[in-house]
C-alpha cells in the first residue's frame, strides 16, 4: 500500500488583480463568479460562492485544481472569513488582495454547517449535532454542484481547512470519497489538507501545559492545574463523557489565561488582551470566551480596533451590506451570522472527539493528506498535531517534509 508523507508546508500564491465589482445576482456577468443556495436538507440551506481562476490553462497537461475552504469555529462562515480576510481575490475593502490562492486553483467557499454565516435553517432544530451530519450536508452540496456540471467534473477537488473545519473536512473527504464510489457524485477527491486543524482535542489540550511552562509563560502551579484538567479531559473522552469534556476544556482554556497573562491562543508570543491585532478593550466572559474566540480573533485580526466590537461591526456591515447587495439572492429573514449562535451549542457532544480515524481511512484508500501547522499556535498547538499524527496508522512509516518560505 502506499504511503504517504506529513507536508509541514506554507502555501503562499502570487499577485493576481482581480475586478472587485459589486454588481450581479446569480453570477458575475462574465461568468468567472456563481453563487446560490442549495436545500441540503428540507429547510436547510447552505449558501456557497465558487470564483473561477483568471490563471486557467485550458489545455494544461495537469487538471486546473478546484480548493473547497472549510472554515472553523464551528461556525465561523467560510465566505466572509476565508474568502474577504484570508484567501480569495479581494480584501475586507473590497481591494484586489496582494496575494490569492485563485492564482492556483478555482475557490469554492461554503458557509458550513448549516446556521453558519448566509446559511441558514427554517426550523432551529435542523442545525447539526455531528460532524457526519455536517459532511452529510456537505455531501449533498457537492452532488449538486458536481453532477450537473462538467467542467468542475474534469477539476480534482482539494478540501482544506482551518481550525475546527478540519473535523468537517476529513469527515467530509469520507463522505465524498463514499459517494463517488457508489456513483452518486461525479467528482474526483484531490486531497484532503488540514490546516492547524482541531483533530484530537485530547492530544492538543495535553500540550498546553508544558508547551507554557517551557516558555516560561507558566510557573509549575499553573503547569499543575493545566496538567490536572487536561488529565480530567482525556479520562473523560475515554469514559463518552464528551459534552463534559468540552466544558472541561472551557475552564482549562481560563485556567490558561488566568496563570500565562492572558496569552494569545493563536500566537503564544502575545497576550491576548494586549495584542494590538485585538486590542486591549477586549473582554471575556468565563464560560463565553472559548467558543467564539476564534471568530472574534479572524475578525480583529483584519479590521483595526477601536474598541471590543470594532471588528465584528466592520466585518458585519461588510456582509451585510454591499456583499449582499452584490449576491440579490439572500432570503430577505436571513442575516448573515443571524444564526450563527446555534452553530456551537448544538456541537457540544461531538466538539471533543477526534476524527483520527478518518484521516487514517482516506490515506488507506490512496487520498493524500496533508497537515501543516503554525509554529506559533497554542490552541492547536504543532506539538499536539505531531502526536495525533503518530497515532495515523498510514502514517508511521513515514518522512517528514519542511517546506521554508524565502521572503
Amino acid at each position: 500500500m502506499e504511503k504517504h508523507s506529513i507536508l509541514i508546508l506554507f502555501l503562499a500564491f502570487s499577485l493576481s488583480l482581480l475586478q472587485g465589482n459589486l454588481a450581479s445576482d446569480a453570477g458575475s456577468p462574465d461568468g468567472s463568479e456563481q453563487w446560490g443556495y442549495v436545500e441540503v436538507r428540507p429547510k436547510a440551506h447552505l449558501f456557497w460562492w465558487l470564483y473561477k481562476s483568471p490563471c486557467r490553462v485550458a489545455n494544461s497537461s495537469t487538471p486546473w485544481p478546484t480548493i473547497l475552504w472549510l472554515q472553523g469555529g464551528p461556525g465561523g462562515s467560510g465566505v466572509a472569513f476565508g474568502n474577504f480576510l484570508e484567501i480569495g481575490p479581494l480584501d475586507s475593502n473590497l481591494n484586489p488582495r496582494n496575494s490569492t490562492w485563485l492564482h492556483k486553483a478555482d475557490l469554492l467557499f461554503v458557509d458550513s454547517p448549516v446556521a453558519t454565516g448566509f446559511s441558514y435553517v427554517e426550523d432551529n432544530g435542523l442545525v447539526v449535532r455531528t460532524d457526519e451530519e455536517a459532511a452529510n450536508d456537505l455531501t449533498a452540496l457537492l452532488k449538486e454542484l458536481f453532477n450537473g456540471d462538467e467542467n468542475l467534473q474534469k477539476s480534482p477537488l482539494y478540501i482544506f481547512a482551518e481550525s475546527y473545519g478540519g473535523k468537517f473536512a476529513a469527515t467530509l473527504g469520507v463522505y465524498a470519497l463514499k459517494a463517488i464510489e457508489a456513483g452518486e457524485l461525479k467528482m474526483q477527491l484531490g486531497g484532503v489538507a488540514l490546516g492547524d486543524s482541531w483533530i484530537s482535542p485530547e492530544h492538543f489540550v495535553l500540550t498546553w501545559g508544558p508547551l507554557l511552562k517551557d516558555l516560561s509563560r507558566m510557573n509549575n502551579r499553573g503547569l499543575n492545574i493545566s496538567n490536572s484538567l487536561a488529565l480530567q479531559i482525556q479520562q473523560q473522552l475515554a469514559q463518552g463523557k464528551f459534552v463534559d469534556a468540552t466544558s472541561t476544556w472551557s475552564d482549562l482554556e481560563n485556567v490558561i489565561l488566568d496563570n500565562s497573562n492572558n496569552v494569545d491562543f493563536y500566537n503564544f508570543m502575545l497576550d491576548y488582551e494586549n495584542d494590538p491585532v485585538i486590542g486591549t478593550s477586549t473582554e471575556r466572559s468565563k464560560k463565553g470566551v472559548s467558543t467564539d474566540r476564534y471568530s472574534r480573533y479572524l475578525e480583529t485580526r483584519y479590521f483595526p480596533s477601536t474598541g471590543s466590537n470594532a471588528g465584528s461591526s466592520n466585518l458585519y456591515d461588510l456582509m451585510n451590506g454591499p456583499v449582499r447587495i452584490k449576491l440579490k439572492i439572500i432570503p430577505e429573514n436571513v442575516t448573515w451570522g443571524g444564526q450563527g449562535r446555534l452553530v456551537f451549542p448544538a456541537l457540544v457532544d461531538d466538539f471533543m472527539k477526534p476524527r483520527i480515524q478518518e484521516v487514517d481511512e482516506l490515506l488507506a484508500k490512496g487520498i493524500r493528506v496533508i497537515v501543516y501547522n503554525g509554529q506559533l499556535d497554542l490552541i492547536c498547538s504543532t506539538k499536539g498535531a505531531e502526536a495525533w499524527v503518530g497515532w495515523v496508522e498510514e502514517f508511521s512509516e513515514t518522512g517528514t517534509y519542511s517546506f521554508v518560505l524565502q521572503e
